[in-house]
């Protein structure tokens, strides 16, 4: 049996619409047993009423898909879900699941695919790179999907910055969350969006903080997105006031994202209150940025 722990990712960061995502410091386990025939999948944790069990299961089919891959047949599988990332809330959970079984099943298999392939496959399992590039590979990543071909760099989250969390107890399928979005954007948004991504990267990369709250700003999904999410808006507003740095939402939501560097709890709990006040019940997390991605761990 093989373990291999996640990070939960933070995607569409400000103005980095389906490509800028960050790994955060808060995990899903997948552990995978390559067995004769059969196949068992236990879940424990956030999604345990609405996880498949059967074929259908995505961490079942991306292990099935790199046995592929790496030209073996897939046997029966016994997989275990330790899961600590909410589903539906727009912290990476599917991409998770993806990568982690990814991960595991080319252990199993004898590490036959490169990282550079784990990451093609994950994507094109996914759909998009911004949240798996970063839970497979950790810290701050700008992707794109170029010809099936994922281009990345990766960029170290700068020291004392924290993210706070305040995930509302609603999910917003991403389906439904892509629906709300207008084919066409106008130019004088393309630019401002684009503007601010690059002042939102070159912030990060030189740990300049107080630029944050304008590097942040996005024109081409949140305003659109907002109206799924009641009282976005005031909660975001709350967070600056309160002392963070930049605010978002958090992949297509329904979770929302603070960048603070003081005052993590205090800026939790006005998100929260906040929150409240629009007849929303949620909870925080404060969570520091995860560095490395997916990676191996030993039993006990």
């Amino acid at each position: 049996m093989v373990r291999v722990q996640v990070p939960a990712t933070t995607a569409n960061l400000g103005p980095g619409f389906e490509c800028l995502g960050m790994a955060l410091q808060y995990y899903n386990t997948v552990e995978m047993l390559r067995v004769s025939t059969g196949l068992s999948i236990e879940v424990h944790g956030e999604g345990v009423q609405e996880i498949a069990r059967d074929e259908s299961n995505i961490v079942y089919r991306s292990a099935v898909r790199l046995f592929k891959e790496a030209g073996m047949t897939p046997g029966g599988l016994k997989i275990r879900l330790l899961n600590n990332i909410p589903v539906a809330r727009g912290l990476g959970s599917s991409a998770a699941a993806i990568v982690g079984s990814l991960v595991a099943a080319n252990i199993l298999a004898g590490g036959r695919l490169s990282q550079k392939k784990i990451l093609a496959l994950a994507t094109a399992l996914e759909g998009h790179p911004d949240n798996v590039a970063p839970a497979l590979l950790g810290g701050i990543v700008v992707s794109v999907l170029v010809d099936g071909d994922v281009k990345y760099v990766k960029i170290m989250p700068p020291p004392g910055l924290k993210a706070i969390i305040v995930i509302p107890d609603f999910y917003v399928l991403t389906r439904t969350a892509r629906d709300v979005l207008p084919q066409q954007v106008s130019l004088q948004d393309t630019v401002f969006n684009l503007g601010r991504l690059a002042l939102l990267l070159a912030a990060l990369s030189q740990g300049d903080f107080n630029m944050l709250s304008t590097a942040m700003e996005d024109r081409i999904h949140q305003p659109y997105r907002s109206t799924l999410v009641p009282g976005m808006k005031k909660v975001l507003a709350a967070a600056k006031l309160a002392g963070a740095r930049g605010v978002c939402l958090s992949g297509a939501g329904p979770s929302l994202f603070a960048f603070a560097d003081s005052n993590f709890e205090s800026i939790a709990q006005v998100m929260k209150d906040t929150f409240k006040q629009s007849g929303v019940p949620a909870r925080t997390l404060i969570l520091e940025p995860s560095p490395v991605g997916a990676r191996a761990l030993e039993l006990k």
